[in-house]
């Protein structure tokens, strides 16, 4: 997906890119996603530190009563968050990306006094001792209900960042893995070298060999004008066509449902279908010419 979004945005370019360039833009995307992801973490946390923010207005008022002067601030201390914050890669990066200067104030309160009225966060700071899994689970619950539940928390967050609708799936999951085990990831490689290499090597081929691969792709078009196929299309049988070639381990019946599904997500409601024929037409014609060149990934 990634590799697909930098060929479409260096096709935007007016000028040849130079070379380098469009990998920069492909570590852009991957820096895109982990700012979204420090964010998510820095507003969660700072939803829970809101208890200290709250007790220290409440004590300050001019006659405070009973409850403003005892206001429970467990969550604030909370061992899990506590272990996030903590955790050096992540303050690296909160030094880096400066999330404070995204992060609504107001919506921070809004949402820390909307959770501390439910039964669960009261049920919570009740128990005067700390339990590892309910440490967990009140961030977990904070999470899915008064953030990803939220429209008004949803909207925030597609505001300021513009990968969301992409990323999402993918940074959920990865801050409730965080959660389980702060400090398992080092932000300055989001991905594995392993897969950063595969999306680098992807790239530079489709783009190095944009003119071989449109080559095999055109004839198979029929009554279909090249010039009016839909950008993204074109771009997904280039990478489709360039791993049937240039990447001897990925089974062919994987890059073609793979490419089917990014189409079927990005491109037009007919893209999927198409997509599928072309890459199905040529596939079958590189096997007959003897082209294909796989080899079983476990023996590679």
């Amino acid at each position: 997906m990634k590799v697909m979004q930098t060929l479409y945005t260096a096709a935007a370019f007016e000028n040849e890119i130079k070379p380098g360039d469009a990998v920069r833009i492909l570590q852009k995307h991957f820096d895109q996603t982990r700012q979204l992801f420090i964010y998510l973490t820095y507003f969660l946390s700072k939803a829970a530190l809101y208890a200290e923010v709250d007790a220290h207005t409440r004590a300050g008022k001019h006659l405070p009563s009973y409850a403003d002067l005892h206001v429970n601030t467990k969550i604030s201390q909370n061992e899990t968050l506590s272990k996030v914050l903590s955790d050096p890669s992540f303050k690296e990066f909160i030094n880096k990306d400066k999330p404070d200067s995204l992060l609504d104030k107001e919506l921070v309160r809004k949402i820390y006094h909307e959770f501390a009225e439910t039964n669960e966060y009261k049920t919570y700071i009740s128990h005067a001792n700390r339990d590892r899994k309910e440490e967990k689970e009140i961030l977990e619950f904070i999470l899915e209900k008064f953030l990803l539940g939220k429209e008004i928390f949803l909207s925030h967050i597609e505001e300021n960042f513009s990968n969301w609708d992409d990323d999402a799936e993918m940074v959920i999951q990865l801050l409730v893995n965080y959660l389980q085990k702060p400090g398992c990831y080092n932000f300055k490689e989001m991905i594995s070298q392993e897969k950063w290499g595969f999306a680098k090597t992807l790239l530079n081929t489709v783009s190095e060999k944009s003119e071989h691969l449109e080559s095999l792709i055109i004839p198979k078009l029929k009554n279909w004008d090249p010039e009016r196929i839909a950008l993204l299309d074109m771009i997904l049988m280039k990478m489709g066509v360039a791993e049937f070639l240039y990447f001897e381990t990925i089974p062919p019946k994987v890059t073609i449902n793979e490419y089917i599904d990014l189409a079927k997500e990005y491109s037009t409601s007919q893209s999927g279908q198409f997509v599928n024929g072309i890459l199905d037409n040529i596939h079958k014609e590189l096997v007959q010419e003897g082209k294909m060149h796989k080899v079983d990934f476990k023996k590679a």
